[in-house]
């Protein structure tokens, strides 16, 4: 205990973080639970124990116009990420594993307040200077570059 609290003492010189609310640490542990459930649903699906097909099949956009729909292969790339290859989540569709990689990061950032009681002054910053509208901006960037990988793979699959 005395080295945790002396680590602790070291690494806060820089203020690198502060100590969780109650509140912070509850939130962190329900997003730290929500993000586990659906990592071990997607690992799930990827085994076969749950049937993806059965949910997600058939795709209206592709079946109407014939085209990758922008969500086409997520499913694919986050069971792939869920199962440990990383890579070929990233070839399937680079949005999708770029999500889950957020994620990941994220359920991580949320165990160690919740557990630990350390919140992240960057983060606190961080939520701070962005707004929700940046937010959304960039996923619909991540989201629309990834659709374009996945097009032109259509395009030149054809």
């Amino acid at each position: 205990m005395f080295f945790y609290s002396s680590l602790l003492m070291v690494l806060n010189k820089t203020k690198f973080f502060c100590g969780a609310s109650g509140r912070q640490r509850i939130v962190c542990g329900g997003v730290f639970v929500v993000l586990s459930a659906l990592f071990i649903v997607l690992w799930l699906m990827a085994k076969g124990t749950i049937n993806a097909d059965a949910l997600f099949d058939p795709c209206g956009f592709k079946v109407d116009y014939d085209l990758p729909c922008p969500t086409c292969g997520m499913t694919r790339s986050a069971m792939a990420f869920a199962s440990g290859r990383i890579f070929e989540s990233f070839y399937i569709q680079p949005a999708g594993a770029l999500f889950c990689f957020l994620l990941a990061i994220t359920g991580f950032l949320a165990f160690i307040t919740a557990v630990f009681g350390l919140y992240f002054t960057f983060l606190k910053r961080l939520f701070a200077e962005i707004k929700i509208w940046h937010v959304v901006l960039m996923l619909l960037i991540i989201l629309l570059c990834g659709w374009a990988v996945t097009l032109s793979r259509a395009f030149n699959g054809r």
